[in-house]
Formats: C-alpha cells, sequence, structure tokens
C-alpha cells in the first residue's frame, strides 16, 4: 500500500464517513452538503491520523516498527506537512457546507474538530482517560457533525442519540488498544492510565463500558428510532462485544489486541444494524 495513503488509516476513516452515511440513510436523504460532509470528515480523521503518526514516532518505533514513519517511507517533515494540508481541506469544506446550508454550524465543527485532533496528539492522548473520552467524542461528533449538515430538528436529535453509543464503544476501545501498547509507552514515559493505574483497573473500566452500551443497546428499539429489524441484528454485534469484554479478563498485549479488533469488529455490525433499522426488510 502507499504510504501516503496506510498513514491515514482508510479503515478508521471509513468508519468515520460510515457515521455520516448513517445519518444521511436516518434522513433518508443524500444532497451535495452531505456529500461535502463525509469529505470533510475524510480530511480531518486523516489529517488527525497523519499528525497522530507524527508525535508517536518514538513510540511506534517500539510498538508499531512498519508504519510508514517509523519504517522510513515517509519522512517527519513529509508527515507533518501533509498533515497541516489535510486539516486546511478539511476547514474548506466545512465552510463550503456552511455557505450551503446557511448555519456556521458545521463549519465550526469541522475547525474545532481540528484543533481538538491535533491537541489529542500532541497533549491530550498521553493524558489519562481524557485522551481516551476525546476519541469517543470525535467519533460521535461525526454524527453529530452530519445531523447538523441536514440542520434538521429530528435528524439533529437522533444524531445525538448515536453519537452517545458512538463514544461509549470507542472510549472502550480505545482504553483497551493503551493496555495493549504499555510497553512501548512505557518507554516513551507516556503516562497513560494502565501505566498509572494498572491493566486490571484499565480492563474492569473498559468492561463496564462496553456493558453499559450492550444494556442500552435495545433503547433504540423502544424509542423507535430503528425498527425490529435493527433489533435482530444488533445482537450479533452485542455477542461480539461481551465475547470481547470476557477475553478482556486476560490484559497481555496480545489479548487486548485481539480484544481492540473485536470491538471494532462489533462497531461496524452496530451501524450496519442502524442502516437496516431504518428500512422496512423482512427476515
Amino acid at each position: 500500500m502507499n504510504p501516503y495513503v496506510e498513514i491515514i488509516r482508510p479503515g478508521n476513516v471509513i468508519m468515520a464517513i460510515i457515521a455520516v452515511i448513517l445519518v444521511a440513510i436516518l434522513a433518508k436523504s443524500v444532497d451535495i452538503p452531505i456529500i461535502l460532509a463525509m469529505l470533510a470528515v475524510f480530511f480531518a480523521m486523516s489529517a488527525g491520523n497523519v499528525i497522530n503518526d507524527y508525535f508517536d514516532y518514538k513510540i511506534d518505533l517500539i510498538n508499531k516498527p512498519q508504519r510508514p514513519i517509523p519504517s522510513g517511507r515517509i519522512s517527519l517533515d513529509n508527515a507533518k506537512n501533509y498533515a497541516y494540508l489535510l486539516f486546511i481541506l478539511a476547514a474548506i469544506v466545512g465552510f463550503l457546507i456552511s455557505c450551503l446550508v446557511d448555519t456556521w454550524i458545521p463549519c465550526t465543527i469541522v475547525i474545532f474538530s481540528d484543533i481538538i485532533l491535533y491537541l489529542y496528539a500532541y497533549k491530550l492522548k498521553s493524558t489519562p482517560l481524557i485522551g481516551n473520552l476525546t476519541v469517543g467524542f470525535m467519533t460521535g461528533l461525526c454524527f453529530i457533525f452530519a445531523g447538523y449538515t441536514f440542520n434538521e430538528g429530528l435528524i439533529i436529535y437522533e444524531s445525538y442519540l448515536l453519537a452517545f453509543f458512538a463514544l461509549i464503544m470507542t472510549t472502550a476501545r480505545e482504553i483497551t488498544k493503551d493496555i495493549e501498547d504499555m510497553e512501548g509507552d512505557m518507554a516513551e514515559g507516556a503516562k497513560t492510565f494502565p501505566i498509572l493505574y494498572g491493566p486490571k483497573i484499565s480492563a474492569i473500566i473498559a468492561i463496564s463500558l462496553i456493558i453499559i452500551d450492550c444494556a442500552l443497546c435495545p433503547l433504540l428499539y423502544i424509542y423507535h428510532i430503528f425498527n425490529i429489524n435493527y433489533l435482530i441484528v444488533v445482537n450479533i454485534a452485542v455477542l461480539i462485544f461481551l465475547y470481547g469484554a470476557v477475553l478482556l479478563r486476560n490484559q497481555d498485549s496480545k489479548t487486548a489486541n485481539k480484544v481492540s479488533k473485536y470491538l471494532k469488529t462489533g462497531m461496524l455490525i452496530a451501524f450496519i444494524a442502524f442502516a437496516i433499522g431504518t428500512f422496512t426488510i423482512t427476515f
């Protein structure tokens, strides 16, 4: 894979774009502003991933030496300039969206996101729990951003609900990833939550968040946000989430890596459940 494509982490970026697509499905509408919203999310999330790798260069030499910067396929200067370009492109697209929908909220969200993504990579990532919550918040913000792109009351309300679920599960996954990366983080002197308070307490928090998210999933059906088809499909995601929670009783790096992948898969299936739950489909 081309290193400039690899460094933006396409899989993670696509997950963020899917959030925008799901809101479009809820609204049952696709127009120019929502297409631009997908583009803005692409640029902003890509920039965040690149600048994160820039600041994590030394840690990745230990944890992820195969990544583009530590492997020498992209220089530090090129990575920094690449990130800045992507941040600027995101802001420009956000400005265009606001002009089209006649509200400055989408543009404000994009600029705010650019700033938070940079601060996360520079400082917040190493702040216990705050860094994890920041990633969860930014994931949820993708839904809210899409909601304001439509600028309709009901769609904005529903986007906040989806954002809440995304925030909880993403935070759980980020804590799990910190457990996985403890060796490299300790070598670099980072003070993540697992390093300061231990992997066991970190795992308890992650497991608790997973259980809370799973327990609340039926509410989206009960309050008629989605139909029965959502409930059927989301049960698959719930089973994957809970299986990951059970595995996390063992907090070694390999297990944490496996759980992180399970949570990511479960989130993708949950997103599919959101989409399916919008339409009347008989199983």
